[in-house]
C-alpha cells in the first residue's frame, strides 16, 4: 500500500501554476503510476482539502547534450488539482 506521500512528490511552483491559483488550481509532481483516484485520494488526505477534479499530463524527457556527451532528462507526470471554491491550499 503506498501512502500519500509516495504518489504525491511535491508542488510544482512555476509562472503558469501562479497564475492558475486564481482559478484554484495547483500543481503537482506525482509518480509515474499514479492514476487520477490516487491523486485525489493523496491531496485530500494531506491538505485536507475538497478536489473537484483532476488533470494529469505525462511530461516526456527532453534531448539534452554536454559537450560530445547526449542524454535525456527523466520523464515525470504532472497533475493539475481544482479545488473546490470553499477549499484552499496554503502557498508560501
Amino acid at each position: 500500500m503506498r501512502t500519500p506521500h509516495d504518489v504525491i512528490k511535491n508542488m510544482v511552483r512555476t509562472e503558469k501554476g501562479s497564475n492558475l491559483l486564481i482559478q484554484n488550481k495547483y500543481f503537482f509532481k506525482v509518480s509515474q503510476d499514479a492514476n487520477k483516484i490516487d491523486i485525489k485520494r493523496s491531496v485530500e488526505s494531506i491538505y485536507k482539502v475538497h478536489v473537484k477534479s483532476v488533470n494529469i499530463i505525462s511530461v516526456k524527457g527532453k534531448k539534452r547534450r554536454v559537450r560530445l556527451h547526449q542524454g535525456m532528462t527523466s520523464a515525470w507526470k504532472k497533475a493539475i488539482v481544482t479545488l473546490k471554491p470553499e477549499s484552499k491550499i496554503e502557498v508560501t
